[in-house]
């Protein structure tokens, strides 16, 4: 049985998701990020986290090469920050405040929680790649998060 990608992509939407921006700095010292809400963690101790990268994507080829990459769960004021960094040929460091991190890692300055990661492991995922990374250090402002739901960003509401 085959099933049809598009009706495959709508149904997975229907599982609300947050929103992340993951960064890394190439060897050559190019900045690149990217929209992913394919994010999870995967164990306390050790500390690991998910993320997967369309191996199509622009960014694709450093982030493979990428010791350190970081996660930053937006927060509910963030759609045009995560627009920003879903688009293929934008300035995107050159419109939001960042500094660097570990190794040079960008970091956006503004987040609802932010992970500054080593890779650990990649897998094969399909059409994705499946990048597991050890936490060393987060930052959590506990801002509230921006929530994505059937295609559309969504409310998350708290309490």
């Amino acid at each position: 049985m085959s099933l049809d990608a598009r009706e495959f992509r709508d149904a997975m939407g229907c599982f609300a998701t947050g929103v992340t921006v993951v960064t890394a700095k190439s060897a050559d010292g190019e900045k690149v990020g990217c929209t992913a809400n394919s994010f999870s963690s995967v164990s306390l101790d050790p500390p690991l986290v998910l993320w997967a990268i369309a191996k199509n994507a622009n960014s694709y080829d450093t982030f493979m090469a990428a010791k350190h990459f970081a996660i930053h769960v937006l927060h509910s004021g963030q759609e045009e920050v995560s627009r920003l960094f879903a688009t293929k040929e934008a300035d995107k460091f050159g419109q939001v405040p960042w500094t660097e991190g570990q190794e040079g890692t960008p970091l956006l300055e503004d987040y609802s929680v932010r992970f500054e990661c080593t890779t650990e492991h990649r897998y094969e995922g399909g059409d994705h790649i499946i990048i597991v990374g050890r936490v060393h250090t987060m930052d959590n402002p506990d801002a509230e998060p921006l929530g994505f739901y059937q295609g559309k960003y969504a409310k998350i509401v708290t309490g």
